[in-house]
């Protein structure tokens, strides 16, 4: 599985350097979401946007209360950003979609950037006992 996710998370990063050479900086994070969909089924990647999935708090379950912008193979979370600077919550919000889908590793991508490259970070969430 690991080399599987490491292969498919290269994979994504090189469709998301290609959205990015195309449309470059300064449009919103919806944009660059449906144009990485785009590219990603252009090279046979299945990806499905906009995952809505619950969060269970106790005995509460609270149906779509957050969503996933990409997921990648059933298996890859990518959260996309068009921000100025990634901060450290953006990196703790994917590490919380990570744990709540039962996922191990998701990319955060900030598209608001000159070299994209400089702005993809990978997220590993660790679960007990793996």
């Amino acid at each position: 599985m690991k080399d599987f996710l490491n292969k498919l998370s290269n994979d994504v990063i090189g469709a998301a350097i290609e959205v990015h050479r195309e449309l470059g900086p300064g449009l919103l994070e919806s944009t660059y979401e449906a144009s990485l969909q785009h590219e990603l089924g252009l090279r046979g990647i299945a990806s499905v946007r906009q995952v809505m999935l619950p969060v269970n708090y106790k005995d509460l379950e609270i149906p779509d209360s957050y969503r996933i912008d990409l997921f990648v193979e059933n298996a890859l979370v990518i959260e996309i950003k068009a921000v100025e600077n990634i901060i450290p919550v953006h990196s703790a919000q994917l590490l919380t979609y990570l744990k709540m889908s039962k996922n191990h590793l998701g990319l955060l991508i900030n598209f608001h950037t000159v070299k994209l490259a400089d702005s993809i970070k990978r997220v590993v969430h660790q679960f007990p006992n793996s």
